[in-house]
């Protein structure tokens, strides 16, 4: 199949095109991106893609569009944008021109499905609305935000807008797929420091990495702090309670609050602590002799705290 068009509707755009460009684009490099509303271009054809235009869905055609009166659902019944569409159909692809493992494809291409596809799609739907103050900076909104003002009629300005949008989204999607890429990567490593701690209640791990999702799925209840290196030093993090929260299973102790260098050394007895943050929930050492021992002298604070409430 030599696809040589992209075709997607003229006038202002939605982060919806906007994103099914970004996935067909590395798909189809070759191929032009049209935007149009004459019904020749949107005409199903072997060399075209037809997104968020043309009133149909119909992947066997390439056409990919949620507007007609019987729009395209999810299973549970959620709609579909042309984002929506245009990954449950090309995303697996997406993910294997991107280099991402085979084993890793399925699972991150549900999880972007759900985080980042989804509020596309029930935004553009108007199944979802941003609120609260920072409505203005979510994503959808953001890239419409580079839409040419109401009173710019130059010609073409909003194609050249959309150009310059789709490489700002380019770099969104690329950076959520590394993201979660990476988190699988991390998994496998945290996986193998949680089995070498065994009963311990301090995890080692080599560098800084996403370490919350790994000791969930272990079932790792008896982990309180998280120790690892850093460029020049190592860092010692507490273990939040749940994944929405902040509440960690066990703060730093109430006496390093907010010390830096000597003051936390002679507070903690430790050579080598550096600073602990006023929040109580990371600490910083010169090297991995002090790390484990601020650690070990939190885990018994934290005992004694329990033992004594």
């Amino acid at each position: 199949m030599i696809i040589a068009y992209l075709v997607t509707h003229s006038g202002g755009f939605h982060a919806d095109e906007l994103l099914s460009s970004v996935i067909l684009t590395r798909l189809f490099p070759q191929a032009r991106i049209l935007r149009t509303r004459d019904a020749d271009w949107i005409r199903t054809a072997p060399d075209r893609v037809i997104y968020d235009v043309g009133r149909d869905y119909d992947p066997a055609r390439l056409i990919f569009d949620h507007h007609q009166k019987n729009p395209p659902l999810r299973d549970d019944g959620q709609p579909y944008s042309s984002f929506g569409l245009i990954w449950r159909q090309f995303g697996r692809d997406y993910l294997r021109a991107s280099d991402v493992p085979a084993r890793d494809v399925d699972a991150i291409h549900a999880a972007f499905d759900a985080d980042f596809v989804l509020p596309i799609d029930l935004v553009d739907n108007g199944a979802l609305s941003p609120n609260g103050p920072l409505a203005d900076l979510s994503l959808p909104l953001l890239l419409e935000s580079l839409k040419p003002v109401f009173d710019d009629r130059t010609p073409e300005a909003d194609d050249r807008a959309f150009d310059r949008a789709l490489v700002i989204a380019r770099a969104f999607v690329e950076a959520a797929i590394a993201r979660k890429a990476a988190k699988s990567r991390a998994e496998a490593v945290v996986m193998d420091a949680i089995a070498a701690a065994g009963d311990s209640p301090i995890l080692e791990l080599p560098m800084g990495m996403p370490f919350r999702a790994a000791i969930d799925k272990a079932g790792a209840d008896h982990l309180l702090f998280v120790v690892h290196p850093r460029d020049t030093d190592w860092a010692i993090t507490g273990i939040r309670r749940d994944a929405e929260g902040f509440a960690l299973r066990a703060d730093l102790p109430e006496a390093w609050a907010g010390l830096t260098d000597a003051a936390f050394e002679a507070a903690s007895g430790v050579p080598g602590a550096r600073f602990c943050h006023n929040a109580r929930f990371i600490a910083v050492a010169a090297d991995r002799r002090a790390a484990l021992q601020l650690a070990a002298i939190a885990v018994r604070d934290a005992a004694s705290l329990q033992e004594s409430g």
